[in-house]
């Protein structure tokens, strides 16, 4: 089993930053890691993430270029810095890991079997 928990979010005006980390805890070995966002009345979506080995990283076209993740192994921590934010990105981040998520299927939320508890962005002037 994997525990996973969010933390770094909050309020931000327009044009501003945030970053949001991700702890891992239990045994996040080989396992696709990845950010979803969900806002009001919406579905979950895909914002960026790994593939299982690690060496791919992916971006949703609405926050390619504005949005980095990054990881620290040694630390079981995912990231994702959060720049020029806009209107459009408030929700709450969730966090995601899967054990036997495939690479067709990594923007999926079905393809997660670990979530952490989310953390809310919200983008307001």
């Amino acid at each position: 089993q994997v525990q996973l928990a969010e933390s770094g979010g909050g309020e931000v005006q327009p044009g501003g930053s945030l970053r949001l980390s991700c702890v891992a805890s239990g045994r996040p070995y080989a396992m696709a890691w990845a950010w979803f966002r969900q806002a009001p009345g919406k579905e979950r979506e895909y914002v960026a993430g790994f593939s299982r080995t690690g060496g791919y990283t992916y971006y949703s076209d609405a926050v390619k270029g504005r949005f980095t993740i990054s990881r620290d192994n040694a630390k079981n921590t995912m990231f994702l810095q959060m720049d020029s934010l806009e209107s459009t990105d408030a929700a709450v981040y969730y966090c995601a890991g899967g054990t036997r998520t495939i690479q067709s299927s990594l923007r999926r939320p079905d393809a997660y079997e670990n979530w952490g508890q989310g953390t809310q962005v919200t983008v307001s002037s």
